[in-house]
Formats: structure tokens, sequence, C-alpha cells
């Protein structure tokens, strides 16, 4: 299926997510939030906390990060997405935090993806594809 719209699209990715391997969107979270990483740090390059989010559920996905530090980095990533006064810099901040947060609990990896198309509206036919990809080459 090939949606057609913005809801649509992300019904399928919500639905594509449901049969995913954990650590399978674990690393489409981290590449959703990635993408919009730069709308953050192009205001606020002094804070890290977005980054760090990111990192922790990159190091998890290498078993260098155990959960309680990823979920330290997402609640950190969310403190930051508060702090931000542009929305678009907020969503950006938030995907970083779900990114992280689906160490913990795969779920959240829906939520990198809705966060990064809030940050950038352009981002989630990106997402989309980009979740077919990693579904069709089994990547884990």
């Amino acid at each position: 299926m090939k949606p057609k719209n913005d809801r649509a699209i992300k019904q399928e990715i919500h639905k594509l997510a449901k049969n995913a391997d954990h650590q399978l969107l674990a690393i489409w979270a981290a590449e959703c939030a990635e993408r919009v990483l730069p709308i953050f740090n192009e205001n606020y390059q002094e804070d890290s906390r977005p980054s760090e989010a990111i990192r922790a559920n990159r190091n998890w996905i290498k078993g260098k990060c155990t959960v309680s530090e990823a979920r330290a980095a997402a609640f950190a990533a969310h403190a930051a997405a508060r702090d931000a006064v542009e929305d678009n810099c907020c969503y950006a901040a938030r995907s970083a935090g779900h990114a992280a947060a689906t160490v913990h609990v795969a779920t959240h990896a829906v939520y990198a993806s809705d966060y990064a198309a809030k940050a950038n509206p352009t981002e989630r036919i990106w997402d989309y594809h980009r979740l077919v990809e990693l579904l069709q080459e089994g990547t884990v």
C-alpha cells in the first residue's frame, strides 16, 4: 500500500510498527530524530540533551547503554523540549526524547516519527519509506 495523504501515511506507519522488531524500531526512531535534530541545534547550540538522547539510543543498539541510562537521556531531551521556545525546536527535541524512550518501550518509536513530522512536515513520507525499507531488509 502506498498511502496518499499525511493521515494515511501516519496510520500506515503505526500499523507497520506494530509488527516490527524492537531493535529495528530503535534504529528507525533514531534516524527519524536525527533528521530533525538540526532544527533544534540551530537555535540551541549549547544544549546537547536531544543529541545525547539519540546517542543513548544508538549506544543501546550496540550494547553500550543500559535501559536506565537511555530513559534518563529521554527525560533530559523532553526537558530540553519544555525549555525550547519555538514549536519546531520543541518537536525536534521530543522526537529525540522518544527515540531514546524506544529503548525502554518499543512503541515510542512511532512518536519519534510523529514529532519529527511536527518539526518538519515533509519528514513523514521519508519516515514511512525508511520504515518500509528497514522492514524489507530485515535490518537488525
